[in-house]
Parts: C-alpha cells; sequence; structure tokens
C-alpha cells in the first residue's frame, strides 16, 4: 500500500522533469557568440559600454589623483573610455566609480579639449624666420 502511495507521486515528479528537460532543447552555441548576441541585440552600445568602464580600471590612479588633488592629468585611453561612457552610455555611470555629476563634467570637458587639441593641425611655419 505505501508503494502504490510512492508510485503516483514518483510518476508525476518524473514527468514533470521530463516535460522541462525537453521544453529547453537549446542549440549550442559557438564561443564568443554571446558578444555576438548582445551587439545583435543592443546595437553594440551595451557591450561598448561595458568596455569602457572596464577600462577605466586602468585610469584608476589618474582618477585618484583627481578625486584627492583636483589635478586633471588622463591619458588617451583614459580620456577615451569617459567620452564614450559620457556620449554613448549613460553619464551617472560614472557615479559606480565614485564621481559626482560635476566631477564627471569636469572630466568630460578636458578629455574634449584634450581631444581637440590633438586633432588640431599644427600650425603652419613662420615666414621669414
Amino acid at each position: 500500500m505505501a508503494s502504490q502511495k510512492l508510485a503516483l507521486p514518483l510518476a508525476l515528479a518524473w514527468l514533470l522533469a521530463a516535460a522541462a528537460a525537453a521544453g529547453r532543447e537549446l542549440p549550442p552555441s559557438a564561443p564568443g557568440a554571446l558578444d555576438a548576441r548582445l551587439a545583435g541585440l543592443f546595437g553594440g552600445g551595451l557591450v561598448q559600454c561595458w568596455s569602457a568602464l572596464l577600462q577605466l580600471r586602468s585610469c584608476s590612479d589618474e582618477l585618484a589623483v583627481f578625486l584627492l588633488n583636483g589635478e586633471v592629468n588622463l591619458g588617451p585611453e583614459c580620456c577615451g573610455a569617459i567620452q564614450v561612457i559620457t556620449r554613448q552610455c549613460w553619464p551617472t555611470l560614472l557615479a559606480s566609480v565614485g564621481l559626482t555629476v560635476d566631477q564627471a563634467n569636469v572630466l568630460r570637458g578636458y578629455c574634449d579639449a584634450e581631444g581637440e587639441a590633438a586633432a588640431a593641425p599644427p600650425p603652419p611655419p613662420e615666414m621669414g624666420a
């Protein structure tokens, strides 16, 4: 009698498990396919934003000097990451590394000015000198 009471719940559990497993059959995905799927879903922006945020790790010393002394001296990689985050992602994302909105605006202004200075053509040579 006890085995009959146990047989019905056991059979139901087995059927539910089999149905759940059959419904979860997924085609195998190629390695690195997650990046491609995210790029397809979000136009590449999500991956680019996370990459830029991770790039800020290489700028941690420069950002610490800025936060402690107010001295801004950022390298091109750090400025590139800040520009991606503030222009193409969420400007408030910089708060996740401890920056206020005002500090983020100062860094963005600095990086914009540095980018313009690097893109500007050199001055023409002086005539007659």
